[in-house]
């Protein structure tokens, strides 16, 4: 008991400010600012889930899953974040007290938003996989050729869903638990223990430094190399281009050009929740639940919600697909047909 003390006193503050906010729901003044801020979350994830379902039909519909097998794994993650995001904020906006072994699971399942995060992560070590897989099949062509096997891609998808779970769980429920009918998620830390510190830095590390240095590496050299091809191929290409090989290459460089604004977006939207753990670290009474982490996770929702529309903007596979459901687009071709 006396451990459970210490693991909860530095949270006094954190306490205070929800027991104001619950104060204040029960007096009838229910929309207060955080909850505003809860629903645009929601918002965002109502768009999320149904933009990355519209993409993942695009992309069966068009016959492109099997030959990209990483971007269709993508939108699944995101879908999968974007669903569970709905889910969890839906949660908090209940006002339940969490009591019994079913106050924690919701407490743990939902309302720590691991779902979210298993799905986001996963995301994140997906985009990685994907920015290599181009990088080797541009720069190291014939290697790729005889190790990227679809083996090897299927173990990579795998790897995105086991390595987003196994991330957070692993942090998740030794810090969270319920206290006097409230959740506290990801900060039950005992008062001077290194876990603290040593889980932000190395979640930090881990899914930005790390992933933006492959983004940075990856595509730099892709665009060094796809330079250096064009110039070597530039005489050459009026006597060995043709249809089918021009129509691989433009949708390759597509990729490529989808990919490099996807990873250059994910870190503007993602720095906010980098920067919030880093104020985390210096106040040991912030928690995951005031409107400074709820507009950091709008941001960081945002990116998985619009990244969608940039596949179908600069994947013309996707794009042709999408446009051919337009109701008026068909109409307006008969029109011109005739």
């Amino acid at each position: 008991m006396s451990e459970e003390s210490t693991t909860i006193s530095h949270l006094s503050v954190a306490m205070t400010t929800t027991e104001a906010h619950t104060t204040q729901a029960v007096s009838g003044r229910w929309w207060t600012v955080d909850r505003y801020v809860q629903l645009a979350v929601i918002v965002i994830g109502v768009v999320g889930t149904a933009g990355n379902a519209l993409i993942l039909y695009a992309l069966v519909a068009s016959k492109q899953h099997k030959k990209h097998m990483l971007i269709l794994n993508q939108n699944a993650l995101d879908l999968f974040g974007s669903f569970f995001l709905i889910v969890s904020f839906a949660v908090r906006l209940c006002d339940i007290r969490y009591v019994g072994a079913l106050g924690y699971w919701l407490c743990v399942l939902f309302v720590s938003e691991i779902f979210v995060w298993w799905g986001f992560v996963g995301s994140v070590v997906n985009l990685a996989t994907i920015t290599v897989d181009r990088y080797l099949k541009v720069v190291h062509h014939t290697w790729s050729k005889r190790w990227l096997r679809p083996k090897v891609i299927n173990m990579a998808v795998v790897f995105a869903w086991f390595m987003g779970i196994i991330a957070n769980a692993s942090i998740m429920f030794p810090t969270s638990g319920i206290k006097d009918g409230k959740c506290y998620a990801w900060v039950l830390y005992r008062r001077g223990s290194p876990g603290r510190i040593a889980s932000i830095v190395w979640y930090i590390t881990s899914f930005y430094v790390i992933i933006l240095a492959i983004f940075i590496f990856c595509y730099g050299r892709i665009l060094i190399a796809i330079r250096h091809h064009a110039r070597v191929t530039a005489s050459q290409a009026a006597a060995e281009s043709s249809t089918s090989q021009s129509y691989a290459k433009m949708i390759q460089i597509d990729v490529i050009k989808t990919m490099i604004i996807v990873s250059a977006y994910y870190a503007i939207a993602w720095l906010p929740s980098c920067i919030y753990y880093v104020f985390i670290l210096t106040d040991l009474n912030l928690t995951y639940s005031n409107n400074f982490w709820y507009a950091a996770m709008f941001l960081a929702s945002l990116y998985t919600s619009t990244n969608p529309f940039i596949y179908a903007a600069k994947f013309n596979p996707v794009r042709r697909k999408l446009e051919s459901m337009i109701p008026w687009r068909k109409v307006f071709d008969q029109t011109v047909e005739r």
